[in-house]
């Protein structure tokens, strides 16, 4: 079993890397070449083939995206490097979420014909707001309309960073033959026969040198701002050394102050390797990344440094569950402290004692048993039995809360019914099992039609968990857009009467009752006053009335939905010696009911939701638009940095789909926020 110092001597050559971008920027594709240059994998698998190591799920195989995120550890020069590769469809923006949570840095894929798309400007976002240093590198540049430097241009005007080129591509398009490699000044040339695996380097020559020469000063630039000897050297013209050079470049790109750029072709297999070399020569490990707990409430009240110390208190962070054989296998980000098996724990969160029965690294779909782990590393658990996606574990007695992961909330709503009866339980079964893997799967039941009511990010994101469900527990299940379950009300005050008289099993029951219904303010609830104190009777008698009232308010006349925000007086009961029951009463108190709400101006109260977008200006009038043409009533529009948010209620019933249309009206810029706000008439 290693020791602290061997598990402190990984800790310092470990990096925690994730692949970001927007979908078909090529990610899994050159994170094959990654796993396959390091001998990770002996065997490259393309994704067009659905045969990429990384994409091991049938659905990303069959659609040729990644849609789960998926880790591998691998190793370049003497350093390991724990990749992991994540979904750039936006329906799956919590897989990127909560990856980003807990990677120290991060390389963003940008296809050098699309440029910067909104996914990709959406992620790299993500990885600013978790404070995330990066690389950028600009693939496919040997497709028609490639433009290395139309690419750098927008990783400055839209993303707001300054880039850096490393490397350059010599040529465009059909004509990309080489990479120039602009800190050493030498031309890279990567062997068709060998896959990319070997390349040869030389001199540039004069012409290539002199086509380098822009993107060389424009790296001088950089690295002097950076350091004050390097900034004599470069106005007295002196050539800094390369050492030099990546020092400086490296505190600009820890400091987020610089984004170096690398140029290639993944599917080509050109220009793999020299990001491999920027992802240990500029992005941080472990103990150079600064984490932080929250208060012993589980509230962020004050930020204190976690340290990355294998003898340290055990601090480690929850970020993905999945169940296997009805088994948690938990994904951990070790922040502080270390792990081994059957080892005594604890889930801070929920406040429950847990023990680490196995450790294993990952390889995609694949795992590797591990003894120990220590701080820094990212393995996989088994045996936490109380966690969920967001918990903190830690050893002992300790208060510590590390950053929960935030939540996203579903935009989309189908209902999934199974074919039988019989199938139900194991739909059931099936559905807690995602919406325990996936914490932006919601599923409820609805109380009226017992419908299973299926809510997630969007349509692909309901559609690839339909496809898991018929694959991984062969239900064939039927879905449809859900039922909006609506309330009803009175516009006005109605009183009436209900009598009802019949022998049930010759035994014969009276009872009649007169009531009033009035409206009352929305959200106020229902309200039974009982009136009709001149009336003796036993208290069993009062008891039916104003459950019978209660029954009567559970369906209303219009549509059958459930009655709300009403007042109902009970102002007289009438009697019959020898026949007035309970169950008269209890009969009689929903006829008057009925009745009292067909004479009150019955309507139809839908549920209201309160929808919030964030666009850029550029796209504010196409958002507007869509959510006037969807009904909605727009409240205000507020600007915060330049960024756009509108904010308005719209009935349920005009927004399914909206999301979807959201992102084609706004070429994926918009974010969307929905929750219920109230019932309300239209």
């Amino acid at each position: 079993m290693p020791d602290s110092s061997d598990l402190r001597n990984y800790l310092h050559k470990l990096r925690n890397i994730g692949i970001i971008a927007h979908i078909d920027a090529g990610k899994t594709t050159l994170t094959e070449r990654i796993l396959y240059y390091t001998s990770k994998i002996h065997r490259m698998g393309e994704v067009h083939e659905g045969a990429a190591a990384m994409d091991f799920m049938p659905e990303e195989q069959d659609r040729g995206i990644t849609i789960a995120s998926a880790c591998c550890t691998c190793a370049w020069r003497d350093y390991f490097i724990n990749l992991i590769d994540t979904p750039g469809h936006v329906d799956f923006s919590i897989e990127v979420e909560r990856c980003l949570r807990v990677l120290d840095g991060a390389v963003g894929v940008f296809c050098a014909v699309g440029g910067v798309e909104p996914q990709s400007e959406a992620v790299w976002r993500q990885a600013e707001h978790f404070g995330i240093p990066k690389l950028a590198f600009v693939n496919k540049l040997d497709r028609p309309g490639a433009s290395f430097s139309r690419t750098l241009e927008e990783l400055r005007d839209i993303l707001g960073v300054r880039p850096v080129a490393l490397s350059m591509p010599l040529g465009e398009e059909d004509r990309f033959e080489a990479v120039i490699d602009l800190l050493s000044m030498e031309r890279l040339d990567f062997a068709v026969q060998g896959l990319g695996r070997e390349f040869t380097s030389r001199p540039l020559n004069e012409l290539e040198a002199s086509m380098a020469a822009p993107w060389r000063e424009a790296l001088l630039e950089v690295a002097a701002d950076e350091d004050d000897l390097l900034m004599e050297q470069y106005l007295a013209g002196t050539e800094p050394s390369p050492e030099a050079l990546k020092s400086a470049l490296r505190r600009a790109t820890l400091g987020r102050r610089a984004v170096p750029v690398y140029a290639g072709a993944a599917l080509r297999n050109m220009g793999v390797q020299p990001l491999l070399d920027g992802i240990l020569d500029f992005l941080p490990g472990p103990d150079e990344a600064a984490f932080f707990e929250t208060s012993t409430s589980g509230k962020t009240t004050n930020s204190l440094r976690v340290e990355a110390d294998p003898d340290a208190p055990l601090a480690a962070l929850v970020f993905k569950i999945f169940l296997e054989n009805g088994r948690k296998l938990a994904l951990l980000r070790i922040y502080a402290g270390q792990i081994s098996e059957g080892m005594p724990c604890r889930n801070n969160t929920r406040g429950q004692a847990e023990r680490i029965t196995r450790i294993f690294r990952l390889e995609a779909e694949n795992r590797t048993s591990l003894s120990r782990a220590g701080a820094g590393d990212i393995v996989a658990a088994q045996g936490l039995r109380s966690v969920i996606t967001g918990d903190t574990i830690t050893s002992g007695a300790s208060s510590l809360f590390l950053e929960d992961i935030l939540a996203y909330r579903p935009v989309i709503s189908m209902v999934f019914e199974p074919r039988n009866n019989g199938e139900g339980e194991k739909l059931d079964e099936a559905l807690e099992r995602y919406t325990l893997e996936d914490p932006t799967l919601k599923v409820e039941v609805d109380e009226t039609s017992g419908q299973r009511i299926v809510s997630g990010m969007g349509e692909l994101h309901l559609e690839v968990l339909r496809d898991r469900i018929r694959r991984e527990y062969r239900l064939e299940i039927r879905a449809g857009n859900p039922q909006v379950v609506c309330r009803e009300s009175v516009r006005q005050s109605a009183a009436a009467e209900g009598v009802f008289d019949r022998e049930l099993g010759e035994i014969a029951h009276y009872g009649q009752v007169r009531l009033r219904v009035s409206p009352l303010e929305r959200g106020k609830g229902n309200k039974i006053v009982n009136l009709s104190a001149g009336t003796v009777c036993p208290a069993s008698w009062t008891a039916a009335v104003e459950q019978g009232v209660e029954t009567g308010l559970d369906s209303g006349v219009l549509r059958g939905f459930p009655v709300q925000d009403v007042l109902v007086e009970i102002l007289e009961l009438g009697k019959r010696e020898g026949e007035s029951s309970p169950v008269g009463y209890h009969m009689s108190a929903v006829a008057a009911v009925k009745s009292a709400l067909e004479s009150a101006s019955p309507m139809l109260l839908e549920p209201i939701m309160h929808v919030e977008i964030s666009v850029p200006e550029s796209f504010l009038g196409a958002a507007l638009s869509l959510l006037v043409s969807r009904g909605a009533k727009v409240e205000d529009v507020l600007d915060k940095g330049g960024q756009k948010y509108i904010r308005a209620l719209a009935p349920l019933r005009e927004l399914f789909g909206f999301s979807t249309r959201l992102r084609s009206s706004t070429q994926g810029r918009a974010g969307l926020l929905m929750r219920f706000e109230r019932f309300d008439a239209i």
